[in-house]
């Protein structure tokens, strides 16, 4: 399988994708603003739960700093709106079942699981300019303490 890593100065893939909230939610409507787009593997599994309330619990500082947070998985909206309601999360969670955006940015494809290789999501974020290019992509991140490493990055700590 091969695989597209996306680099900073690389345009970051356009998408349209719907919410939880049965909202859409497309990048180009947020130029303007710097985006962090994260994937993450699974709506309330263990580690995505604490990744996402981990960004819920530092979205006050990244929305004062002009960043817009949105999460991708392939779970489907009604999944993503129980999540959305059961930790209070306050940022769009975004439907991609089909797994394309993922794919735009590399974000699927094959990773390491308990020292197997496997074929599924690769938990990713990535930082978005205003201008719509990568600013920050970060492949296999972990779920806890990525939020602080993120903002240290970002000089936000």
């Amino acid at each position: 399988m091969t695989e597209t890593k996306l680099a900073p100065g690389d345009a970051a893939p356009e998408f349209t994708l719907p919410a939880a909230d049965g909202e859409t939610v497309s990048l180009g409507a947020l130029r303007g603003r710097r985006v962090i787009l994260y994937f993450y593997p699974a709506a309330m599994t263990p580690g995505c739960t604490k990744q996402a309330c981990d960004f819920r619990d530092n979205l006050n500082q990244l929305t004062a700093e002009g960043f817009a947070v949105l999460g991708v998985s392939k779970d489907k909206t009604d999944k993503l709106l129980k999540f959305t309601e059961r930790d209070a999360l306050t940022f769009p969670l975004l439907s991609d079942p089909e797994l394309d955006v993922h794919k735009a940015y590399g974000a699927y494809g094959t990773k390491k699981l308990y020292g197997k290789e496997v074929v599924g999501v690769i938990r990713s974020t990535f930082v978005i300019d205003a201008d719509g290019k990568i600013e920050q992509a970060l492949y296999n991140v972990k779920a806890t303490g990525h939020v602080a490493s993120l903002k240290k990055k970002l000089g936000l700590s």
